[in-house]
C-alpha cells in the first residue's frame, strides 16, 4: 500500500499563507456555538457548565466576526442562549404548559388613542 505522502515545505507554506485570521476566528467561534449545542442537548454529554463557558467564549469573540458572518453566527448563538435558558428553567418543552401562566406585561405608561 502506498503511505500517503507528508506535504513539502512549500506546500506547507502556501496553505499558511492562505490562512486568514478572520477564517480562523469565524470557525472558533462557530465550534464553541456548536459545542455549546451539545453540551445542552446531548444526552450523557450534557453539561450546563461549560455550555455556558462556550456562550461566554462566543460572545466575547463575536465582535472579531467578519461582518458578513456575524448574522447568522448572532442568530445560531441566540438559539443556544435560549436552549440554555429553557435547560437553566428544568427544560420543560415549549409545547408543554409551564406551571405559571405568562403573565401580561404591565400597561404602557405612554398614552395611545382607545386606551
Amino acid at each position: 500500500m502506498n503511505e500517503p505522502q507528508q506535504p513539502t515545505e512549500e506546500q506547507l507554506l502556501e496553505a499558511l499563507k492562505q490562512i486568514k485570521t478572520e477564517d480562523v476566528v469565524l470557525q472558533t467561534v462557530a465550534t464553541l456555538v456548536n459545542l455549546a449545542g451539545q453540551k445542552l442537548s446531548v444526552e450523557g454529554a450534557k453539561d450546563p457548565v461549560e455550555a455556558q463557558k462556550a456562550i461566554d467564549a462566543a460572545r466575547q469573540m463575536l465582535p472579531l466576526v467578519p461582518d458578513e458572518a456575524v448574522g447568522p453566527i448572532q442568530n445560531a448563538l441566540d438559539q443556544v442562549q435560549m436552549l440554555y435558558a429553557k435547560e437553566s428553567q428544568g427544560g420543560a418543552a415549549p409545547d408543554q404548559p409551564s406551571e405559571q401562566p405568562p403573565q401580561k406585561p404591565p400597561p404602557s405608561k405612554i398614552w395611545t388613542p382607545g386606551s
